[in-house]
Order: structure tokens, then C-alpha cells, then sequence
């Protein structure tokens, strides 16, 4: 159990560190151009916050796709993360009203995105060399919500707030520019169905988490309660969801995740349709968090586990956070509170029916375990050596050369004059398989190459 959670340790970190300057520059955020702007401009300033998080993230996917692993991408995470905690700095201490500050925020979002983009990539490698993600998210998760929420962002306490950001800022520095953790087995191949439906299913979570805090503002004015502070304790209780749902995010690859999430949603829906409304809106707004944490959890953790088995696992690892951003932007538009609490109610029913119908179809609530039952069937030589070309990133032309160091006893030169190509040009294509493989020998090679296929 000790070396269990000692290794996901750096993990929890990561998750944690990134986690609480995400939630405190969002919060910032939200403050930007509050006695600059209009009314009815500043209501788009959120929308705006989310629109730059998406690019930030598009852009480290693009960028990791184009450079790899290559000393000019760690350069350029380093210098956004920088460039990130210098724009927060601002932030904290600066005055609210004035166009430098919105600027600085639309700026710090977006590094934020980028950074969001090279974290989650991270927990996908971790998920892929079989550590615990699913604890590590729930503790990161559970450590910057508490922080959050002892703190706060109030004035007097700011300067303790700005240490604790450097302290998260060096740490998931020093974190995410590390190398990553070795490749435990071959991802499997993530079809384009299985990505379509995990997108429609978290989608649909979103959503309903959405049109359920709809509801409950619905009952807030039924029950006669005033302005409620999403800040105070009901949050908290994120804590132990998010703690519990990463918890069974790992325990048999996540096979009961899925149909536990949809339990506490539709528990969510029955009570608030079900209760009385002068009795329902504190339960309620414990079971809006609680749901929520299990959406979170699920697609985080669903697309950290399908990122490895596509063709641009940086853009998939983060495809649940882009959604959560996209899913904000059409709710932001068109107000939910403003619509009846019949047209609420009716939207919370087709987004469980889209939920229920989904997992259906998807096997979710398979829970034999066939899903996750190794293949009796080795591996054809090209699935082999396309699975190692994902897993390594190796070039198309380094997998010509790949092919032929596994499956003939050719020397380099013949290697060359069988692809036409100058040795020299073999022999740095060999060096970078060497490099990127982590083996130093042909044999090495030809020991991994059996070891995928037997998967």
C-alpha cells in the first residue's frame, strides 16, 4: 500500500499544484474588467476566459505534435509557465478596473490552457506506465479545493496566496519539464467510436450538471432562501468525491465508474423532482457537487486512458477539459435561470436519457470485465509495429528503419542500400530509436518488438 501511493505521488503533485492555480486564476479572472467594462460586457468576460483556455490547449497539442520531445517544447513550456506566473503576480495585487488588467488576464488564461494541455499529457503517461491516477487526481483534486477554499483570495491574506502560487508554480514546473515515466504496456488502439461516444457521454454529464444547477436556482427562490455562496461549505464536498470517485476510477481499470456516475445523477434528479421544495435545496446542492465530482472524474480519467491509443495523445488526454470550457459557452449565452423551471426540469430528463442510452451502447454497464480481457489472439507484425511507432513516437522514417532491425539479421549498410539511403542517415535514425526507446542494443530491440506482440 505504501509503495502504492508512493508512486503516484508525483502525480498527486503535479495534479495538485496545477489544480490550485487553475482555480485561483479562474477566480481572478472572473474579476477582470469589474468597473471597466459595461454590465452586459462583463457578463462575457467568462465566456471569453473559457474561448482562451481552449486555444491554450490546441496550441500544446499542436506544438507537441510538431516538436515532440525536442529540448525547443520544454523551452517553450518553460517559458509560457513563466510568462503564466508573472501575468498572476499582476493579478493578485493589481487593480481591478482598467484595460492592462483584462489584457493580462486574457494572456494568463491562455498559458493557463497551454500548461492544462501539458499536465494532462502527463497524467495519460502516468495512466499509461499503470500508476494510480485515479488517487492521485482525487488527492490533487481535494488539495487545491481546500485551499481554495481556507483562503479564498481575500485582500488580507493575499500576500500568503502569492506564496503559495510560487510554491505551485515551481513545483508543477519542476514536475511537468522532468522526463516522463516509462511506457508500461501497449495502449490499446482507441477507435474513433470509442472517442466519439466518451466525448457525447462527458458532454452529456456536463450538461446535465449544468441544467441541474439550473433547477436548483428554481428551488432556491421557491424555498425562499437568498444568495447562496457557492464558496461555502456544500463545495466541500468535493472533497470526499473526488477522493472516492478516483479511488474507484482505479480499482478494476475503472469498470464501475461509469454506472456509479450515473447512479448519484440520477439520485440528483429524483431528489430534486421528488423532494419537497422548502426541504430540498441544501440536499440538493450537496448532490449538484457530489455529481459533479463524478462527471469530473469521468472524463478525466476516461480520456487519460483512451489518449495512449490514438495518433495525437496531447490533444485527447485534455478533450474532457476542453469540453467542460465548450460546454460553458453556449450556457453562459443563454441563461438557464431565466427559463422555467418546467424547461429545466425537461432538459435535466433528455440528458439523463442521452447519459443512460450512451453507456448502454458503449458496454458501460458490462461490469464482467470482458471489456478489459487481454486478447488471446498475438498481434500481426504490422499491428506490433504500429503500436510501437505510437507508444514511441517513432517518425515514419525511423519505422522502415525499425522494421528491418527486428525482423531480418541485416547490417546497417545493407539496411541503407535496401531503403536507398546513406548510412549516415541510417545510422542517426537508428541513434534517435535507440534514444526514444530507451534500449541501447538491436537485441533490445528485438526483445521489445516480441514483448508488444505477444500483448
Amino acid at each position: 500500500m505504501k509503495a502504492h501511493l508512493k508512486s503516484g505521488a508525483p502525480a498527486a503533485l503535479l495534479f495538485a499544484s496545477f489544480m490550485f492555480l487553475q482555480l485561483i486564476i479562474l477566480r481572478m479572472g472572473n474579476q477582470a474588467g469589474q468597473g471597466f467594462l459595461p454590465a452586459g460586457q462583463q457578463e462575457l468576460v467568462y465566456v471569453f476566459l473559457q474561448v482562451f483556455v481552449i486555444c491554450g490547449i490546441l496550441l500544446h497539442a499542436l506544438l507537441r505534435s510538431a516538436l515532440k520531445s525536442s529540448p525547443a517544447l520544454r523551452a517553450t513550456v518553460a517559458s509560457v509557465l513563466a510568462l503564466c506566473a508573472v501575468c498572476s503576480a499582476y493579478m493578485l495585487f493589481a487593480p481591478v478596473d482598467s484595460a492592462l488588467y483584462l489584457a493580462v488576464t486574457f494572456i494568463a488564461v491562455f498559458c493557463l490552457g497551454f500548461t492544462a494541455g501539458a499536465v494532462y499529457l502527463r497524467m495519460s503517461e502516468y495512466c499509461g506506465a499503470s500508476l494510480p491516477v485515479g488517487a492521485s487526481m482525487g488527492v490533487g483534486y481535494s488539495a487545491a479545493l481546500l485551499l481554495q477554499f481556507l483562503f479564498q483570495l481575500q485582500w488580507l491574506i493575499r500576500p500568503a496566496v502569492a506564496v503559495l502560487a510560487l510554491g505551485a508554480f515551481a513545483l508543477l514546473g519542476s514536475l511537468i519539464l522532468r522526463r516522463g515515466p516509462e511506457a508500461g504496456e501497449p495502449a490499446e488502439v482507441s477507435s474513433p467510436g470509442k472517442l466519439i461516444s466518451a466525448c457525447v457521454i462527458a458532454s452529456a454529464l456536463l450538461l446535465f450538471t449544468a441544467f441541474y444547477s439550473g433547477y436548483i436556482h428554481h428551488l432556491q427562490v421557491a424555498s425562499g432562501y437568498g444568495t447562496y455562496n457557492v464558496y461555502t461549505w456544500p463545495r466541500l464536498l468535493m472533497i470526499p468525491g473526488m477522493l472516492v470517485f478516483g479511488l474507484l476510477g482505479d480499482y478494476k481499470k475503472g469498470r464501475y465508474l461509469p454506472l456509479v456516475t450515473l447512479c448519484f445523477s440520477v439520485l440528483a434528479f429524483l431528489n430534486s423532482a421528488l423532494a419537497g421544495k422548502a426541504d430540498a435545496y441544501r440536499l440538493n446542492m450537496c448532490l449538484y457537487y457530489i455529481s459533479l465530482s463524478a462527471a469530473v472524474a469521468y472524463y478525466n480519467l476516461t480520456f487519460w486512458h483512451l489518449a495512449p491509443g490514438t495518433k495525437n495523445p496531447a490533444l485527447w488526454s485534455a478533450a474532457g477539459r476542453m469540453l467542460d470550457s465548450l460546454i460553458v459557452i453556449p450556457l453562459c449565452l443563454v441563461s438557464l435561470t431565466e427559463a422555467s423551471a418546467g424547461v429545466v426540469l425537461s432538459l435535466n430528463i433528455a440528458a439523463l436519457v442521452t447519459i443512460i442510452v450512451l453507456m448502454a451502447v458503449n458496454g458501460d454497464f458490462d461490469l464482467s470485465g470482458g471489456r478489459t480481457k487481454a486478447p488471446d489472439l498475438t498481434m500481426s507484425e504490422d499491428e506490433a509495429l504500429a503500436c510501437l511507432a505510437r507508444r514511441y513516437s517513432l517518425t515514419p522514417a525511423e519505422m522502415r528503419v525499425f522494421r528491418l532491425l527486428v525482423l531480418t539479421e541485416d547490417k546497417q549498410a545493407a539496411i541503407a542500400d535496401e531503403l536507398d539511403l546513406k548510412l549516415r542517415t541510417v545510422q542517426a535514425n537508428v541513434t534517435s530509436i535507440y534514444r526514444k526507446t530507451g534500449t541501447a542494443t538491436r537485441s533490445g530491440l528485438v526483445q521489445l518488438y516480441h514483448d508488444v506482440q505477444k500483448q
